[in-house]
């Protein structure tokens, strides 16, 4: 159910087959939990998910390949009171979320603030695919005259 078109994009980008192929066969993710993906400057990235009710202990984030995976599993508590809960809208339930990184994308670091998951990406590309000024020489051409004997 695509309303979109990614038709023009493919006529205008060099190399970037994987990607339109992966945005092709896009299912509708989850939505549980919610995330936000943020650029925060040049080659910085964040990833902010919303992980309302677990602590750091219960989290876990792995980068493997070109995926990250941010694990939360609830652990399981004895209550000693006698309560019981009329209404449970806070999810308390297991998740796995996976995100496909880009090449030379690497984490930086996570921090855990206000039930906000915040994971740091730092696009890193090395000096040999980095783009470079090539010099034009002058325009002086040099004309080699030869005599007939």
């Amino acid at each position: 159910m695509r309303t979109f078109d990614l038709a023009p994009l493919y006529r205008s980008t060099v190399g970037f087959d994987r990607l339109f192929s992966m945005l092709d066969g896009f299912e509708a993710a989850p939505g549980y939990p919610p995330y936000n993906i943020e650029r925060t400057g040049e080659n910085d990235y964040r990833i902010t998910v919303a992980v309302a009710g677990f602590g750091e202990n219960e989290l876990s984030i792995e980068a493997k390949e070109s995926t990250l995976t941010i694990k939360g599993e609830k652990q399981v508590k004895q209550d000693n009171e006698t309560g019981e809960v009329l209404y449970q809208g806070i999810a308390a339930r297991a998740f796995e979320r996976q995100f496909q990184l880009a090449d030379h994308v690497q984490v930086k670091g996570a921090s855990l603030e206000n039930g906000l998951l915040h994971v740091d990406l730092v696009r890193e590309i090395p000096e040999a695919k980095k783009p470079r000024q090539i010099a034009i020489n002058g325009s002086k051409a040099k004309v080699v005259e030869a005599k007939a004997a």
